[in-house]
């Protein structure tokens, strides 16, 4: 019997140290569906360093996070990046005077022991400050298309270098709700409508210390019910992993986070802490008490920042992967339901081009053929013209040169009476006649003819 035979027909037992039948296994398709046997090393082999291996490699690669900021300017954007990364990104005060909406991004490093992370900040400068707001989320939407087709563009190359590449897709949004206490504004609606498809959004109750607690419940409520309401899908905090499942599904009740940012640190005891102090007493950021700052700040960095890069490319990413594949005519499956190779798909698009070049082709010399016929009529048609004023002119100029002739047998019977009176008026008072100027009037005739021609 064969070694091939023996090893389908005999397994190890490493708990007794002894051989006995195995079933062969079914063919490869069924395999698939058979459970993998579990099985206990009687020794250390070294493959639990695994997850060592890969925190290693990522500690030397680091990290990127993308954040996309939307809300109102002067509604506390700036400030409360500044609080969730306890640093001073020293971004520009925006107006309430730009013309149209436009995107600011930013990348800083950040370093915390020894983990480094490029964080990159993106802006929305501009955006509700236009009077016509139909539009204020179509330069938010190009922005994030422009970074998904950017990372399309590398994974297409031949030579990729997606290992040192900048991704700047966007991983999370959050999105900057005003404390009104009534209900969400059109413009937030219609925004996150289009963005939900596209990216991870977080909404937040912006200076959420400007109403009371009870007003603040109410509008959580009204909020979420008007999302549920309109299909605005936002990020939900996965409850899959048992160890966080529990905490995840009780943040998604605190849905959206009501938030209060602050930089200025306050002496509250013997302690100093992030706080804004007010007239009437201090809201203290990091007080869960005061505000849902801390539950944004675990559920975002400390818990979910992994599942967010995730989502956003096993989600987001292939979406518009898929969408932008599929524009292009390639297709897992052809019309029989078989697989499709690139391959063939290439050499049917490449088919299909040319036959639609040569298709445009023809268009155009059919075109460059009835458009000479067509100048050529209009070439006879301006010619004919031509003869007929020229014929029509000859005809003018003979009528013309009729008139002048008899003009000048009319000049010259004229000449011819005067010259008789003349003679008749020298005999009558004793005159000698003097001599007929037959000559001269020839000359004079003959001269005004020449003169004519």
């Amino acid at each position: 019997m064969a070694s091939s035979d023996v090893a389908r027909q005999l397994y190890y037992q490493p708990d007794i140290g002894m051989r006995g039948p195995l079933t062969p296994p079914a063919d490869n398709h069924d395999a698939g569906k058979q459970n993998c046997r579990s099985l206990f090393l009687s020794g250390h082999v070294g493959f639990d360093s695994l997850p060592d291996q890969l925190v290693n490699k990522s500690i030397h690669q680091g990290f990127c996070f993308n954040i996309l900021s939307i809300g109102e300017t002067g509604i506390g954007k700036s400030t409360l990046i500044d609080t969730l990364f306890n640093t001073s990104f020293d971004d520009r005060v925006s107006t309430h005077f730009q013309p149209n909406v436009r995107l600011k991004a930013e990348t800083y490093e950040l370093h915390e022991s020894n983990v480094r992370l490029k964080l990159t900040i993106v802006n929305t400068v501009g955006f509700g400050d236009q009077i016509n707001k139909d539009d204020s989320y179509q330069p938010i939407v190009d922005y994030i298309d422009a970074q998904f087709e950017a990372y399309l563009q590398e994974e297409l190359k031949i030579k990729r270098s997606l290992y040192n590449y900048h991704d700047t897709r966007i991983h999370v949004c959050l999105y900057f709700i005003s404390p009104t206490g009534h209900s969400l504004k059109t413009l937030d609606l219609l925004t996150m409508k289009n963005l939900d498809s596209k990216v991870n959004i977080i909404p937040v109750i912006a200076k959420a210390d400007t109403i009371s607690k009870s007003e603040l419940q109410k509008f959580k409520i009204k909020i979420m019910s008007e999302l549920v309401s309109n299909g605005v899908q936002i990020y939900q905090f996965p409850t899959d992993d048992e160890s966080i499942a529990k905490i995840n599904a009780t943040m998604n009740g605190h849905l959206p986070f009501a938030v209060v940012g602050s930089t200025e640190e306050i002496k509250i005891g013997n302690k100093a802490v992030k706080a804004r102090q007010y007239p009437w007493g201090i809201v203290q950021v990091e007080n869960e008490n005061h505000c849902d700052f801390v539950k944004l700040r675990e559920m975002l960095i400390c818990t979910n920042m992994e599942d967010l890069r995730e989502q956003t490319h096993m989600r987001h990413y292939e979406l518009y992967r898929r969408c932008k594949l599929e524009e292009m005519g390639f297709r897992d499956t052809g019309p029989e339901n078989k697989p499709v190779s690139l391959q063939e798909t290439y050499e049917a698009k490449r088919h299909e081009f040319l036959g639609e070049l040569e298709r445009k082709q023809e268009e155009m010399r059919q075109m460059f053929v009835q458009r000479v016929k067509e100048k050529e009529a209009l070439l006879k048609e301006a010619e004919r013209e031509l003869q007929m004023k020229f014929e029509h002119l000859k005809r003018l100029h003979q009528e013309e040169r009729m008139k002048v002739e008899e003009k000048r047998k009319l000049l010259e019977d004229e000449i011819i009476a005067f010259n008789k009176r003349k003679a008749a008026s020298d005999i009558l008072q004793g005159r000698p006649l003097p001599p007929t100027p037959t000559t001269g009037l020839k000359k004079d005739k003959d001269r005004k003819n020449s003169g004519f021609m």
